[in-house]
């Protein structure tokens, strides 16, 4: 089986990025945008969906927080898509609950081809650590978006904001694991022979 990897650079006026991303990794993360909170979530979703994820941003945090989550998102979902391909042989739906103390998350994914994003987070203050608790719907929009893939994430319970975001990231970070899981298949998993 060919290595499902990509890389990619993204340069605007607002951000530069460069990414490198292989699905079939073992959860290696080296990622720096300058927001240590996004940091931790990229972390953690390369960790927990076995992802190896290099991924480099310089953006213009002399102004806010925006533009560099919604890049690398953005950079990131596309690197997803392209690394999927033609979606043959792959799982396509994924789902999974992760907690993290009193938090509970669920994330469902469909590798699709049709993009749309419902999530529901329940951020109660306005950041964690440096990151707008906005942008964390934002990015998994932004990605789910740019990876052209249907994603719902809903936090079902949960105090802590930290805890909750966290939570959210680890729940989507399994659900595409197994969505993009191979099966012994060559089919593309879809009624209408494409997706």
């Amino acid at each position: 089986m060919n290595p499902r990897t990509v890389t990619k650079k993204r340069k605007t006026s607002e951000t530069a990025i460069e990414l490198q991303l292989l699905l079939d990794g073992s959860g290696k993360a080296d990622v720096n945008t300058g927001i240590g909170f996004l940091d931790h979530m990229l972390t953690a979703l390369a960790k927990h969906g076995r992802f190896d994820l290099k991924l480099r941003c310089n953006g213009d945090l002399h102004i806010d927080d925006h533009h560099t989550t919604e890049d690398s998102a953005i950079t990131l979902g596309e690197a997803f898509h392209e690394a999927i391909g033609d979606k043959r042989g792959i799982t396509r739906f994924g789902y999974a609950y992760a907690p993290l103390d009193e938090s509970l998350a669920r994330t469902v994914v469909d590798i699709s081809g049709r993009p749309h994003a419902t999530v529901n987070l329940s951020l109660r203050g306005e950041k964690i650590g440096t990151l707008s608790t906005e942008m964390m719907t934002h990015f998994f929009v932004s990605f789910a978006m740019a990876a052209r893939l249907t994603l719902h994430v809903d936090v079902l319970r949960g105090e802590n904001d930290h805890h909750r975001a966290e939570a959210a990231m680890k729940s989507c970070a399994l659900a595409l694991r197994s969505a993009c899981a191979r099966t012994d298949s060559d089919d593309i998993p879809s009624t209408k022979g494409s997706l």
